[in-house]
């Protein structure tokens, strides 16, 4: 049985806000009525996912956690997870007699509506919502995906638990047994994304800044059971928390536009001129999570640190954005692209 206070915490993460204003203080409530991830029934919280590995067809839930999660490898002995998994599948608890999901999803925080991409076809999130945050910890990114249906329009202002819109299975490779919501809370990798996209990519971007590729998400789940212990955490000094996985240089000429759109990343005080070069730590799936300056010059990103007693290949650990083992790694293609778009270098 839940203690009184922590039954008091869960009913404030349900209930709603107020109206958002430039800067609201942080709040955070689930996006849909399934509350099982505070009673430990990942089962009843996560939608499945289908896997056939080493000739064994399963439905593991765990397939809709965040984090490595999809796509098993058998490297030696270990089983490694090659697919990363940024968001959050939640299964609906109301069907239709004919199984349609009828659960509305709501805003987890108050903000306003900045993108809604209402053709299924356009994205592999199908129909999908983006709202912006702002805590005074510079802009986050709240994305609801896979709707059958939307209520909003770009730049309404949103209340927590508004309802954006209800829970369906649009985009590709999902159907109506695995009707979910997948919900994001990123960070946004650059106000320039487009410059980026054109250097790499033919096919046109339907999404603008909000194209998943310029999100790069946190792990919502454990900053929920997070505020459970800690209901002053904020999405900064949780992120600030997080596991360092590796290190990157980059030359003081890169634009830093993440640093100062995200000012709490610095371990000082942003630098009134351009350094010689710059540091950046990261999670293992990107996340950054630290900036600082340094004296050493340097021509182009380079990789500077990592788990020098990991044993499995990096590529497993990074989403393919580092390569080798132990101290024997370097960045792949899509790892110098990664950091291309995240520090503002051509």
């Amino acid at each position: 049985m839940l203690q009184p206070s922590l039954a008091l915490l869960i009913l404030s993460l349900l209930l709603p806000g107020s109206l958002v204003a430039q800067q609201t203080p942080f709040e955070l409530r689930l996006p849909t009525a399934n509350d099982a991830i505070f009673r430990n029934a990942g089962s009843d919280f996560y939608q499945f996912v289908d896997r056939t590995f080493e000739g064994q067809t399963t439905t593991p839930w765990e397939g809709g956690k965040f984090g490595f999660v999809r796509d098993p490898r058998r490297v030696g002995g270990q089983i490694g997870y090659a697919r990363f998994h940024e968001g959050l599948d939640i299964k609906p608890i109301n069907r239709d007699p004919k199984g349609e999901p009828l659960d509305d999803v709501l805003a987890i925080c108050p903000g306003r509506v900045v993108h809604v991409s209402k053709i299924p076809s356009h994205s592999n999130y199908g129909r999908y919502i983006v709202l912006e945050h702002n805590w005074g910890e510079g802009p986050f990114y709240s994305l609801y995906a896979h709707l059958n249906s939307t209520t909003v329009e770009v730049g309404d202002p949103i209340k927590s638990g508004h309802p954006l819109g209800r829970l369906g299975y649009t985009g590709a490779g999902i159907d109506k047994r695995r009707a979910h919501l997948h919900i994001e809370l990123n960070l946004l990798w650059s106000t320039n994304y487009q410059t980026w996209y054109d250097q790499g990519f033919s096919s046109p971007n339907k999404h603008g800044n909000y194209n998943g590729q310029n999100l790069i998400g946190l792990d919502l789940a454990a900053l929920y059971l997070a505020r459970l212990k800690d209901p002053t955490l904020t999405p900064a000094k949780f992120i600030r928390n997080s596991d360092p996985y590796f290190e990157v240089a980059v030359p003081g000429t890169a634009e830093m536009d993440l640093a100062k759109r995200y000012p709490w990343l610095h371990d000082t005080p942003p630098p009134a001129t351009p350094p010689p070069s710059w540091r950046v730590t990261f999670s293992a799936w990107g996340l950054p999570l630290r900036i600082r300056t340094t004296t050493d010059s340097i021509a182009a990103p380079q990789l500077t640190g990592i788990p020098p007693n990991q044993t499995f290949p990096h590529s497993l650990n990074t989403r393919g954005l580092v390569t080798g083992s132990g101290e024997n790694a370097t960045l792949t293609p899509s790892g110098l692209s990664l950091i291309r778009l995240a520090c503002g270098l051509p």
